[in-house]
């Protein structure tokens, strides 16, 4: 007779550094295009090659912003355009994405499954996306009043 074992699944585990290196990144992006000087809630958009971000600043603090990101989809009568909102940290040097599209206040970590069929490591892949996000090509900056 066969013996059968059953494992139990294991927790998922985030791999902090791998975390940590997709912010280190996604600051590297935006600091190529966030100003030094800027009012709170004065848009601008960013053209690029291979597409265009529209930025919106939501807070200033002296060592941290809140920025607001969307990429317009032109026709996107069909899909969402995605937008997500972004902790800068200007004294880690770090991008973190606190809120995307309907997910507000992302956890570390996520059961599986769980009702809204968010992934485990659904924090991680938001960030992830955000640097796919940034990455437009050569820019110009276009400041709107």
């Amino acid at each position: 007779m066969a013996k059968f074992i059953l494992n139990k699944k294991q927790k998922y585990q985030p791999n902090v550094s791998d975390f940590l290196a997709v912010c280190g990144r996604n600051y590297a992006h935006i600091l190529k295009w966030l100003p030094e000087q800027i009012n709170v809630n004065e848009p601008w958009k960013i053209n690029g090659k291979f597409g265009m971000l529209s930025i919106n600043l939501i807070e200033n603090t002296k060592y941290t912003q809140l920025v607001e990101i969307s990429r317009p989809i032109p026709n996107g009568h069909f899909f969402k355009s995605p937008k997500v909102i972004v902790r800068v940290y200007h004294d880690a040097q770090l991008a973190e994405v606190l809120t995307s599209q309907q997910i507000y206040r992302l956890k570390p970590v996520y059961d599986y499954p769980n009702i809204h069929m968010h992934h485990s490591d659904e924090k991680f892949q938001v960030n992830a996306f955000l640097e796919e996000l940034l990455k437009i090509g050569s820019l110009s900056v276009t400041y709107q009043s």
